[in-house]
């Protein structure tokens, strides 16, 4: 349950910003890592507590699209018409930087992104800083508060626990403000190009935006130098420090039979397979939306047991009761898949 309002809290997480510190703060998609993003000492600092590539462009957070044209070149008709349906909300747009959109935040490119946060302690938190800064473009800039490239965080403790809380930690505070409604990132959309292009899938879905736009949206190739650089790109990210499958529904059982039942822990839909020891299943979500909502918090408790490898039951591709169509699930498999990719070494994180 989201926590009530702390204006105490907020007002002093925003002089820490203020005075170039790290604050983790919740939003509607994941807790972020934020540093006042007219710093680049502050904004360098996200780097080093994350251990993330500086060539990593983060996701500026604005109070509303006033403040988004502070650090844009401009604001096409179709980006002002997209955050006047989507923001706040989660939503990432990515458009021509302005001057103060420096490199330390973009990564060197020749765009920024943009978003504009609903929940109620990031709203709190921009306004606190725009205010006392006197300067209503305020920003901050945060990625996911989590190392790079592990499992996204969407409650405080999981911070706590990840990166660490000062003085111990790079943390300097942490703002609880209860776990995250929607659970996983949002959704990036490159407004650069000539036609659209979804960087990344998230709650707000292609088919939402090619209505609002009346367009269908461009493809993201994978090798295509014209794509900018953005969160959720790499193959391998949102990852547990144990291995993970991904297991048709079919293969479980004898998938665990082949594993161990003492050696797994599992995410699939219940009843809990008969085989399965003890304290080693976690009952998935029939809907979307939910499986969503949850699917980090039980990543990271699932990861927490004594399991050697953690098995998802593939979720299906439409909720059939809930008469959903098959994109709902789009930016669940999004994340399982790259959770459980081999990858080559590399690691990419969330915003």
């Amino acid at each position: 349950m989201m926590r009530a309002l702390e204006p105490v809290l907020i007002e002093r997480a925003a002089r820490l910003l203020l005075d170039g510190r790290l604050v983790a703060f919740p939003t509607e998609t994941v807790y972020g890592l934020g540093a006042d993003a007219d710093q680049p000492a502050a904004v360098a600092s996200i780097f080093s507590a994350k251990g993330r590539p500086a060539d990593h462009p983060l996701i500026v957070h604005v109070a509303d699209a006033a403040a988004a044209a502070a650090w844009a070149a401009e604001l096409s008709p179709a980006a002002l018409t997209l955050m006047r349906r989507f923001w706040p909300g989660p939503l990432t747009l990515v458009v021509p930087r302005g001057p103060r959109a420096h490199d330390a935040l973009t990564g060197g490119q020749a765009s920024v992104g943009l978003r504009c946060p609903s929940h109620p302690w990031a709203r709190a938190l921009l306004q606190a800083l725009g205010r006392l800064a006197g300067d209503a473009g305020r920003a901050i800039a945060a990625p996911s508060a989590n190392r790079f490239g592990h499992i996204s965080p969407t409650r405080a403790e999981h911070v706590r626990t990840g990166l660490g809380e000062a003085p111990a930690g790079p943390v300097h505070m942490i703002l609880d403000g209860g776990p995250c409604p929607l659970g996983i990132e949002s959704t990036i959309l490159d407004l650069t190009a000539p036609v659209p292009r979804l960087l990344r899938p998230g709650s707000v879905l292609a088919a939402q935006i090619e209505q609002v736009l009346g367009l269908r949206l461009a493809e993201a190739g994978a090798n295509d130098p014209t794509v900018p650089r953005a969160s959720g790109r790499l193959a391998r990210h949102y990852a547990p420090r144990r291995p993970l499958q991904i297991v048709a529904a079919a293969a479980l059982a004898q998938r665990i039979a082949e594993l161990g039942a003492s050696r797994v822990a599992v995410l699939a839909p219940p009843p809990a397979p008969r085989t399965l020891a003890a304290g080693r299943f976690w009952p998935a979500p029939v809907r979307a939306a939910d499986y969503a909502q949850k699917l980090y918090d039980t990543l990271h408790a699932m990861d927490a047991s004594t399991a050697e490898v953690l098995l998802v039951q593939a979720p299906p591709q439409a909720d059939a009761q809930a008469g959903a169509q098959a994109e709902d699930w789009v930016a669940v498999h999004d994340r399982l898949q790259r959770s459980a990719a081999a990858g080559d070494g590399r690691f990419d994180d969330a915003d």
